[in-house]
């Protein structure tokens, strides 16, 4: 039998985005799962827009998902290279193999003269079709356009009378398509670039690759490469293509839209196993009716039968809570992963510098387990927990209102500071102990200094628990914070807190 052998083959024109490693995932996922072989290529034709940044970018994200590969760009392997430029021998070689067989011709149609043809398709209201008028030229009109100085294309040669061309589609069955509908379209440039179609078939092939998994864009372009396999004498691998992954908004996600490169999503703090988990669940119906799978349980259970025709929708508040899961999870087995997600978050808040030491590893570890169940995503820890990492505490509108326009409250603020600075160790329970014995003397309710303390502390009104949250910051931070308070309240407008 076969060894199942898929790719995946990104072009280093921007970032890997979501539609794109949502792809990349089923083809890897389907090698894992018949024990055979994922292929990574770049096809880097477009020469004006690929860089070698937007690769490394490309593997970066790549490695950072789980997802490896056999061969490669950057390990190599018996079918390479692996770079679409540096194919260019073999695609000159098959491309003569066409022409040879007559199954493709040389163009000497000018972009002007294509143009008049396109205007007249307009004109007429009809779908534009090449008219072939280089389909059959003679050696003595060749010879002429070459005098000319005009550099050929070569087209493939359609034949309108052939048999319907059938596609048996691993997710949507048998599809048929009527030549007539096809038109003589260019495989290589007048440069001697191959386009997409012709590099397609031509890497596929010598690559062995037995299967494809791709978007439903692609479908109309299956007849094309199935012709030029026929002519070649080659057999096509089987393919399988999955509707295009909608937004909210039912619109097509767009490798454009900044927010659904793959990179934002590690900088957002999201954890890769949650992120495939997720994947998995927008296009595949396991007979399973649980959520959560690991990727070994997926790689087990994985089945091609199983990938649905429905346009998946992109649904963040599932993803979210979906990474939550995982988080939770993690808090109780690997701590330090959680932290690891919060790490690009904060970096990229401008909250973390430089080398992340240990003393700094172990400190974000315990925010995230002050912080607990918040954090379904890194970046939650910004949200509820960026008090811990600087100074600039802003305190919310309402809460000033609520608790800081108090008649008592700098002064209850500046006594609460006064029991904290004499306290040698403050852990929670110390914290604990000065709030309520404070509380008991001033014959007041705990929580009557509890809410204006977490304003001062934290700017904010809800979050995790006071003492913890306190006896983090440590009591040099917590002094300085409950001064600056009181300081702020006394400057209020027809202020009461004195």
């Amino acid at each position: 039998m076969q060894k199942v052998r898929t790719r995946y083959a990104p072009s280093p024109t921007g970032y890997l985005h979501i539609g794109g490693a949502w792809m990349a995932f089923f083809n890897w996922l389907f090698a894992r799962s018949q024990t055979g072989a994922f292929i990574l290529r770049i096809e880097d034709t477009d020469r004006t827009r690929s860089t070698e940044e937007y690769e490394r970018a490309i593997l970066e994200d790549f490695h950072w998902l789980g997802l490896d590969w056999e061969e490669g760009p950057d390990v190599g392997g018996p079918a390479g290279p692996y770079r679409q430029t540096e194919r260019s021998h073999l695609y000159r070689q098959y491309a003569q193999t066409l022409l040879d067989r007559g199954a493709a011709y040389h163009c000497y149609c000018t972009p002007e003269e294509l143009e008049a043809e396109r205007q007249r398709a307009r004109v007429a209201k009809q779908p534009y079709r090449y008219s072939g008028r280089c389909r059959n030229l003679t050696p003595e009109q060749r010879a002429e356009f070459e005098r000319q100085g005009r550099r050929p294309t070569i087209r493939l040669r359609i034949h309108d009378d052939g048999e319907t061309i059938v596609v048996n589609d691993l997710v949507r069955g048998r599809v048929e398509f009527d030549p007539e509908h096809l038109d003589d379209h260019i495989i290589v440039r007048s440069d001697g670039s191959p386009l997409y179609n012709f590099a397609n078939v031509v890497d596929d092939h010598t690559m062995a690759i037995t299967h494809v998994i791709r978007g439903i864009e692609h479908l109309s372009n299956t007849p094309k490469q199935w012709i030029m396999y026929q002519a070649l004498g080659w057999e096509p691998p089987q393919v399988a293509h999955l509707s295009n992954i909608l937004g909210t908004d039912h619109k097509k996600l767009s490798k454009r839209t900044g927010d659904t490169a793959v990179r934002d999503y590690k900088r957002a703090g999201f954890l890769p196993e949650a992120l495939l988990n997720f994947f998995a669940l927008m296009a595949w119906y396991p007979e399973e009716s649980r959520e959560i799978f690991s990727v070994r349980e997926l790689i087990e259970r994985f089945r091609l039968k199983d990938l649905g025709k429905a346009s998946p929708v992109f649904d963040m508040a599932k993803l979210t809570w979906m990474n939550g899961v995982y988080m939770r999870e993690l808090l109780q087995r690997d701590p330090g992963r959680v932290v690891d997600a919060c790490l690009e978050p904060l970096r990229h808040a401008g909250l973390l510098d430089g080398q992340v030491t240990a003393q700094t590893h172990a400190y974000i570890r315990q925010v995230v387990e002050v912080l607990g169940d918040r954090i379904k995503v890194g970046r939650d820890i910004l949200t509820y927990g960026d008090f811990f990492f600087t100074d600039a505490v802003t305190y919310e509108p309402d809460a000033v209102k609520k608790y800081f326009s108090q008649k008592t409250a700098a002064t209850m603020l500046a006594q609460l500071r006064d029991r904290v600075a004499k306290v040698d160790r403050l852990d929670a329970a110390a914290v604990e102990t000065i709030i309520r014995t404070m509380a008991s003397e001033l014959r007041i309710e705990s929580r009557e200094i509890i809410h204006p303390a977490r304003l001062a502390l934290t700017g904010k009104t809800a979050g995790p628990g006071l003492f913890e949250l306190t006896a983090l910051l440590g009591r040099d931070r917590v002094v300085q914070r409950l001064d600056s308070a009181v300081e702020w309240i006394r400057r209020l407008p027809d202020s009461r807190g004195v």
